[in-house]
């Protein structure tokens, strides 16, 4: 069957593999994919990210405090289906600040405290906290 929506289907990976404590988890590569792993590195959720241009695989290492993954939830907001976009003033702060919101906007895909301060709106694609 073919995935119709890869960003789910990475969300839900990242989830499980934190879920059952797995030190890395392996995904296809896109350039989508590569931005949002990019930005929830940047947040500190994820150790690093190998990339293998051949085999077209990345690697994501998760963080943990402990034995307690720092990624306790995600939430895809955007889906095929159904695109929610959003104004840079409506931009919400996900358990006040804790969470991180990650859009896609026409600088390329930010979180939400970026996206605030450049002054883009654009499509809410999930929620991280």
């Amino acid at each position: 069957m073919a995935n119709h929506d890869p960003i789910a289907s990475m969300l839900t990976s990242l989830r499980n593999a934190a879920m059952a404590r797995n030190r890395f988890v392996d995904l296809d590569l896109s350039q989508m994919r590569h931005a949002i792993l990019k930005v929830l590195e940047k947040q500190g959720f994820l150790e690093h990210i190998l990339v293998d241009e051949e085999k077209k695989r990345m690697r994501v290492f998760l963080r943990y405090d402990g034995r307690e993954p720092l990624m306790q939830g995600l939430k895809r907001i955007s889906k095929p289906g159904l695109r929610k976009y959003i104004g840079q003033t409506k931009i919400p702060k996900i358990y006040g600040g804790l969470g991180v919101v990650i859009l896609s906007t026409s600088q390329g895909i930010l979180d939400g405290e970026t996206a605030r301060e450049r002054g883009v709106g654009g499509e809410l694609l999930c929620y991280i906290w």
